[in-house]
């Protein structure tokens, strides 16, 4: 017990002096009045001498403060430290800028469901109380698979006196929701010309329509062009609510439940032309669970400066 009491003393005698001994790791110049300069870590002004650890010699040494060209390096001092506190503001603005395009293109809708900055189309659906995120793929009379997340387009432009539908193979879509009144979610692209809307203008241009049955497919809608040029478009429409997630995203929601049946969500252009790629889903609770195509992701924290690592005394 003595000798902890004895070494504690000891290091309370001298921890101070180590202290002041210990050089710091910013970088600093004394300006000579001679026009030189010593590049120096930290120093020390003791009465008329100036003492300070050389960058240049790894060691601490001392020079008549007469010699220091005080105002100049005062100066020089503000200088850099304005320079890097911009520096560093700039860095943080950029940094701030990034992530919130990041979380623009990649919106998070709840915790541990995020949206994927590659787009797509997604169901926000529940399963046993959890909620689940799942991609619908685009679907067409001659399309039958698309993995990717860009939009398929093909306007069905028949000729005058014809009928044309968009009719999808197989009683049920692959996509099942298992809530009533569920939300789907539609990535736009602001600088697409094709689609020729946004995030603000989509609720002009997607529309959700009830399929109906026809020996086994299913109908999504059906084009009339008269002899002497009038266009139908036959469809049953359900009344949905297109709203602006954010620049990259949609949210689309029925403004009633839904019953049970085949549904299908239709892009139409400016014109008005529909097109034959859509997305399906039906509508059954009692489905099996939907493949869960986007897993939960952590979130991420605020963006950090990256920062030079600090070298060892030598």
């Amino acid at each position: 017990m003595k000798s902890l009491c004895r070494y504690l003393l000891i290091l309370l005698i001298f921890l101070p002096g180590l202290a002041q001994e210990r050089p710091s790791n910013k970088s600093k110049r004394l300006i000579l009045k001679d026009g030189s300069y010593e590049s120096v870590r930290e120093y020390q002004i003791l009465d008329d001498r100036v003492r300070y650890f050389s960058m240049e010699r790894r060691e601490w040494e001392e020079m008549p403060s007469s010699l220091v060209d005080w105002d100049a390096t005062g100066k020089l001092a503000g200088t850099s430290s304005q320079e890097a506190l911009e520096r560093k503001n700039e860095a943080l603005n950029q940094a701030a800028k990034d992530r919130s395009e990041e979380e623009s293109r990649a919106p998070v809708l709840m915790p541990g469901i995020q949206l994927p900055s590659s787009g797509g189309v997604y169901l926000l659906d529940t399963f046993q109380s959890q909620p689940v995120l799942s991609r619908l793929a685009q679907n067409g009379a001659d399309l039958q698979k698309n993995l990717g997340s860009n939009i398929l387009r093909g306007v069905i432009n028949p000729i005058a006196g014809s009928k044309q539908t968009i009719e999808l193979k197989g009683p049920h879509a692959l996509i099942q929701p298992h809530v009533l009144s569920p939300a789907f979610y539609l990535s736009v692209d602001p600088g697409d010309q094709e689609a020729g809307y946004d995030s603000r203008t989509a609720q002009d241009h997607l529309k959700l329509v009830h399929c109906r049955d026809k020996k086994g497919n299913r109908i999504v809608l059906t084009i009339e062009i008269a002899i002497y040029g009038k266009v139908k478009v036959r469809a049953d429409y359900v009344d949905v609510v297109v709203e602006p997630v954010t620049d990259y995203w949609v949210k689309i929601t029925p403004k009633q439940v839904l019953n049970k049946g085949e549904y299908a969500i239709v892009e139409f252009d400016a014109k008005g032309s529909a097109n034959q790629y859509v997305w399906d889903f039906g509508m059954n609770p009692d489905a099996p669970a939907n493949p869960a195509s986007v897993s939960p992701e952590p979130e991420k924290s605020e963006p950090v400066l990256i920062q030079k690592p600090r070298k060892t005394n030598q």
